[in-house]
C-alpha cells in the first residue's frame, strides 16, 4: 500500500514526485520511515479538542511547507524524531487511549498519511475507540483530504495568507491562499467538524482581516475560527525584520474587534503567555515516542 504512495510522492501540493519508497526524500524531508517526535497529553488546545482530560496528540517529525518563522523547528527538519514503525504507532494511539485521552490528534501527518491510516487500522482492530483529529497547516491537496476523511472527525486546519506574494516570502509557497481555499472546501462537504486557526502574524493583522472575512462569509457557522496570538520569534530573521516581534495586545484586540464588527462573534481566542512550554514542547525527549509495538 506504501509504495503507491511513496514511488512518486505526491501526498502534498508541492507534488515533489520523489520516489520515498526507494529512499529518495521529498521536500518534506521524509523518505519511506515514519519519524514520531511527541505523543503526550496536551491541554493547551481549542476546547473541545483539549477539553478537561487532554488531546492524545501525536507529533510527526518532518513537514511540506518550512514556513521560516516556524516554531517547532526541530521537528519540521527533522531533527527531533524517532523512526517507528506502523505498528509501534497504532500501539501509541491505544497508549493514548489507556492515559485518558479525548481524542487521537495527529499533528503535521499529511506526508505519513498512508502509515498514519493503516496505524489507525490496526488499533481500531485492538480497541481504539477515540475520535481522530487531523491537525494540518492547511497546505493539502483534495486528494489527501477525501483519503484521510473517512478516518477523521474534527479538521483542525489553519488558514495562514491570503496573500500569494505572503505565502512566498514565508512558506516558499505562493499557491497556499488557492490550495487552502480547495482542501478547506473538501473538508467542510463531509461529516467532519472544522475548526480554522488563523495565526496573526505582526505586521500582518489586515491580512488576518481578509482570511476571517473570506471564512465567515464563505462558510458562516459551518466552520468555527480559532485566532491565535501566540507567534513568538524563533531566533532572528534578517531578512523579515519584520517578524522578530511578538504580535501586540493592541493588534490582536484590533483583529478580534474586527471580526465581531462582521458579526463574525463566536469563536476562540488565545490568552497568555505563548513562549510557555505549554506551547512549545521539549521535542528532544521524545515523550511518548519508544516502546513496545
Amino acid at each position: 500500500m506504501f509504495e503507491d504512495f511513496l514511488a512518486r510522492c505526491e501526498l502534498c501540493p508541492r507534488r515533489c514526485g520523489a520516489d520515498r519508497a526507494a529512499g529518495r526524500r521529498g521536500v518534506c524531508g521524509a523518505a519511506d520511515e515514519l519519524r514520531v517526535a511527541r505523543a503526550a497529553l496536551h491541554f493547551w488546545e481549542e476546547p473541545p479538542i483539549s477539553g478537561e482530560a487532554g488531546s492524545g496528540t501525536v507529533f510527526f517529525s518532518n513537514c511540506p511547507l518550512h514556513c521560516v518563522y516556524c516554531q517547532n523547528a526541530c521537528i519540521a527538519n527533522g531533527r527531533a524524531g524517532a523512526d517507528v514503525s506502523v505498528a509501534r504507532l497504532a500501539r501509541i494511539f491505544l497508549e493514548l487511549q489507556g492515559k485518558g485521552a479525548l481524542n487521537i490528534n495527529l499533528v503535521t501527518a499529511t506526508h505519513y498519511a498512508p502509515h498514519v491510516l493503516e496505524a489507525l487500522r490496526q488499533a481500531r482492530a485492538q480497541g481504539l475507540r477515540l475520535p481522530v483529529v487531523w491537525n494540518t497547516s492547511g497546505y493539502e491537496t483534495v486528494e489527501t483530504v477525501r483519503l484521510v476523511a473517512p478516518y477523521v472527525q474534527t479538521f483542525l486546519t489553519d488558514f495562514r495568507y491570503t496573500d500569494p506574494e505572503t505565502a512566498r516570502a514565508y512558506s516558499h509557497a505562493p499557491d497556499y491562499p488557492h490550495v487552502a481555499r480547495a482542501a478547506l472546501d473538501e473538508m467542510v462537504r463531509g461529516d467532519a467538524d472544522v475548526i480554522v486557526r488563523i495565526l496573526a502574524l505582526p505586521g500582518h493583522i489586515d491580512e488576518a482581516k481578509d482570511a476571517v472575512r473570506y471564512l465567515y462569509e464563505t462558510y458562516g457557522d459551518r466552520v468555527v475560527l480559532s485566532m491565535m496570538s501566540q507567534y513568538t520569534p524563533a531566533g532572528s530573521h534578517p531578512e523579515h525584520p519584520e517578524l522578530d516581534r511578538r504580535v501586540s495586545l493592541e493588534e490582536f484586540e484590533e483583529l478580534l474587534d474586527f471580526a465581531d464588527a462582521i458579526g463574525c462573534d463566536e469563536y476562540f481566542w488565545q490568552e497568555g503567555d505563548a513562549a510557555q512550554e505549554s506551547f512549545i514542547p521539549d521535542f528532544y525527549s521524545l515523550e511518548g515516542v519508544l516502546g513496545p509495538e
